[in-house]
């Protein structure tokens, strides 16, 4: 039975507090494009000429990110691991209104370790 992609344990370390690595699975992908409608894109290059954020590329980068993690987790989950450790991004611009996201790490079973007793 799969984990809930939701309770995937994500982290950007090799170790995690209180667990061991009970059983590595492999590589995890979490891979998405996004691209933002024509009047956002022109909103955003008007507000580049006087400077500032440009909220709609602001708002495209987070919901891109969140959508690959969201990804990587139920591929994760679909694997049979309960977290992902070693996460990172890589992002790759594919026009002017458009952006790629990668979410990877490796894909693991954790168990927590037990308490040592004095």
């Amino acid at each position: 039975m799969a984990i809930n992609p939701h309770e995937i344990l994500v982290v950007t370390s090799e170790n995690v507090t209180g667990y061991r690595v009970k059983r590595t699975i492999g590589e995890v992908f979490g891979c998405t494009s996004r691209s933002r409608h024509m009047f956002s894109t022109m909103g955003a290059g008007l507000k580049a000429l006087v400077g500032g954020e440009l909220v709609a590329f602001t708002k495209l980068i987070e919901e891109t990110r969140e959508e690959a993690m969201w990804r990587m987790r139920s591929n994760a989950a679909n694997m049979g691991a309960n977290a992902v450790i070693m996460m990172r991004f890589d992002t790759e611009s594919m026009a002017q209104t458009a952006g790629g996201v990668v979410a990877y790490g490796t894909a693991v079973v954790l168990e927590p370790v037990a308490p040592q007793q004095a």
